[in-house]
């Protein structure tokens, strides 16, 4: 009976896990949405919803420390539960981001920002393409599909090298741009950062079924 209760906790931790998964994939995808058609009333649904992926994230976090201090599990259980705790702070992140990126969207004077950028929007789509993935992957528990997302964050560090390198030609020859060039690195920096996460998801999803994170074995 103990075990069946352990078995249903870790269930129930998944499904928290996939909940988030779909909130923070919604939220990178709106704020992208938002900056595309410069859409004020959606960046304020994103700025709200933040609230909830935060509570699920303690939430989450409360039920793993729970499930570690009350039930002593076994090391593969372990891996779970710790993967799950991980998996959790990353996503977390990767709402705020999205929160971020919509922050900026509401001051940006250039209605065309995103149009006019000739690499973001490439960049926007692998960066939420990732994102989709890791989740997916974790749902699946899907070993290749998480080395696969891994891959594209090359990608996706590429795009951020030239609208780095484009903006810096804003910088020195159309200095009454330079705020909009500055919310424009920072939109970047931030589908940046959210790519990281998605490949530090992929990466705890690998050590769940391998002890190995970053291929160092640490149980």
């Amino acid at each position: 009976m103990i075990r069946v209760n352990f078995e249903n906790k870790l269930k129930e931790l998944h499904s928290q896990i996939v909940e988030m998964g779909s909130l923070v994939a919604k939220a990178i995808e709106n704020s992208i949405k938002a900056f595309k058609n410069n859409d004020l009333e959606l960046c304020k649904t994103i700025i709200a919803d933040d609230e909830m992926i935060d509570e699920l994230e303690k939430k989450i976090e409360s039920e793993c420390l729970w499930l570690i201090a009350r039930e002593q599990p076994i090391a593969s259980d372990l891996r779970t539960i710790t993967m799950a705790l991980k998996i959790a702070s990353d996503m977390e992140r990767i709402g705020d981001h999205a929160e971020d990126i919509a922050d900026i969207v509401m001051r940006i004077d250039d209605k065309n920002a995103f149009s006019d950028s000739v690499h973001i929007p490439k960049m926007a789509e692998r960066t939420i393409e990732m994102v989709n993935d890791a989740v997916s992957a974790y749902v699946n528990q899907d070993l290749e599909l998480a080395k696969n997302t891994i891959d594209k964050d090359e990608i996706v560090d590429e795009y951020f090298n030239l609208i780095k390198n484009e903006l810096v030609q804003i910088f020195n020859t159309q200095p009454h741009n330079l705020d909009n060039a500055i919310d424009l690195l920072l939109i970047a920096k931030y589908l940046e950062r959210i790519a990281d996460h998605a490949v530090n998801i992929c990466g705890w999803i690998s050590f769940s079924q391998t002890g190995k994170h970053k291929n160092t074995r640490i149980f």
